[in-house]
């Protein structure tokens, strides 16, 4: 795919989205409330609206020819940029899968050490302090300082003792 296609695809599929975006806000109300102010759909109607026309420009341009994109024949991503982006996506949608199983803090120290040591080819110690660190961090936001549990799967009672501690 050219970067030429890939602008247009683009901007043909964010106003297919704006237009989505108007149609729902439009339930709500969009104009002038009394005594209250806008309507709670008019934010997201106007700034749908203001997106379309950005992307009706990006159409209009793209069809003149106006841009060094819209006349770009030359190649949008290259191999090995995709197979980056689609390595990140399956460890992505393998992390969402392990968090209903394993929980939240395993399944993310598991993601963290494979995107570190494994994707990134840093050393042993970076990527173990980054595995160990980040759920810690994690936990001591959500649940210590924010009271807001996270999914913990199967590994739930591993965290009884430290309820115990912090609660």
């Amino acid at each position: 795919m050219s970067v030429r296609t890939a602008e247009l695809l683009m901007a043909i599929l964010l106003a297919i989205a704006s237009i989505s975006l108007m149609m729902k806000s439009a339930e709500l109300r969009i104009g002038w409330v009394p005594e209250r102010g806008p309507g709670s759909g008019a934010w997201p109607f106007w700034l749908s609206a203001g997106m379309l026309l950005c992307c009706l420009a990006v159409i209009y341009r793209w069809f003149k020819g106006a841009t060094p994109e819209s006349r770009s024949m030359e190649t949008f991503i290259s191999r090995r940029s995709l197979l980056l982006i689609g390595t990140t996506v399956g460890a992505l949608l393998a992390l969402l899968i392990a968090i209903n199983y394993i929980g939240m803090y395993f399944a993310l120290a598991i993601f963290v050490f494979f995107y570190i040591k494994i994707m990134g080819g840093h050393s042993w110690a970076m990527s173990i302090a980054a595995t160990v660190v980040t759920p810690i961090a994690i936990f001591c936001l959500f649940e210590w300082a924010l009271t807001i549990g996270l999914p913990k799967g199967i590994s739930e009672p591993l965290f009884y003792p430290i309820y115990d501690l912090i609660y």
